[in-house]
């Protein structure tokens, strides 16, 4: 087959990839209506969902908001995972690598314990500290004198997501043992176990601008994956495109952590999957993240709330799957980042 012939069928595949894609999302978000755990175990029937008030109650004012919201965090996650290991050129870096999630965390829980505790001091201090977390990480790896970048990166982020785990850590101690306590402990865990119509109306209005950002540049992350001589001789300076691109990823993330507390593996795994699916151009990887993304948080949510009577923390089941699907990828081939 000639090289026409390669690409065209390399294009229907990835365009059949993206049928089967959007087909499964839309089915798993219509069938996630009929789990959970009222008014009896595993599956809502159409009839009780259409006979009983307090059935559609349920399904209104608690499962529907909870559906968009895991399925919005899960393609954030997605997405800014393919965000910071494009431009960073670093193929096991996430949000939670880079100290972004530790620092939202750290922020939330000061918002919880010191400052009050209304929404909008936890969004505003998880947005700030995960902004903070990014920097030092970025300075200190720049600082460092040994190895090449992915190791300074690696190990810069290791330490400043340490710093802010201790800090996190301290809080809790100080925290209220009756009443804020016990709810910065299960936060820290990972769930959505409390959203509301408002908390998902919330996650949307930040969330839904940043994602239209990444996706109109998505075309870009392949230029600024490269190395910086290259891009130099391409564009005279990328400099804000790129700081454009990690605050548009960092405040999303925060935006959904400040909801979701620490949900880890989304943003490592689920975009190198997305690359082995439709290949590493960002502008066909960064749309099959978002769905990807979206499919598996709310696979993992519906798990949570559906198997057990008590709830499962969401942030337990995503690190269980991820990191036994992060084992799978590293032996099967090299991980790709950049285009092919």
């Amino acid at each position: 087959m000639d090289e026409t012939g390669q690409m065209k069928t390399d294009r229907l595949k990835i365009r059949k990839t993206g049928i089967v894609m959007l087909g499964a999302a839309l089915l798993l978000l219509a069938g996630s209506v009929f789990l959970g755990r009222f008014p009896a175990p595993y599956v809502t029937s159409l009839s009780d969902l259409m006979t009983q008030d307090l059935v559609q109650q349920v399904v209104w004012q608690i499962r529907i908001p909870r559906i968009l919201s895991a399925f919005v965090t899960g393609m954030v996650l997605a997405a800014s995972g393919m965000v910071f290991q494009m431009i960073f050129r670093n193929p096991i870096v996430d949000a939670g690598f880079l100290g972004v999630s530790g620092g939202a965390a750290f922020g939330a829980s000061l918002g919880i314990v010191l400052l009050g505790g209304s929404m909008a001091t936890i969004q505003g201090s998880a947005a700030l500290f995960a902004v903070l977390g990014l920097g030092f990480s970025w300075i200190m790896a720049v600082r460092i004198r040994f190895g090449d970048w992915i190791l300074r990166l690696i190990l810069a982020g290791i330490a400043v997501s340490a710093l802010f785990a201790a800090g996190t850590g301290l809080l809790k101690y100080l925290a209220d043992p009756l009443r804020e306590l016990p709810e910065l402990t299960f936060w820290l865990l990972g769930g959505l176990w409390g959203i509301t119509w408002t908390d998902t109306l919330q996650t949307l209005a930040v969330c839904i601008p940043c994602l239209i950002v990444i996706w109109l540049f998505r075309w870009r992350l392949n230029l600024l994956s490269m190395q910086d001589e290259t891009i130099f001789s391409l564009v005279a300076d990328a400099s804000k495109e790129r700081i454009v691109l990690l605050l548009t990823a960092v405040i999303a993330t925060s935006a959904v952590v400040c909801k979701a507390g620490q949900v880890g593996w989304v943003g490592l795994i689920i975009p190198h999957i997305a690359r082995r699916l439709v290949g590493s151009d960002a502008q066909k990887a960064l749309p099959c993240s978002l769905v990807l993304g979206g499919i598996f948080l709310l696979l993992c949510d519906n798990a949570s709330r559906t198997l057990l009577s008590g709830e499962i923390p969401l942030g337990i089941l995503t690190s269980f799957i991820g990191a036994g699907l992060f084992l799978i990828l590293l032996l099967t081939r090299p991980m790709l980042v950049g285009r092919k």
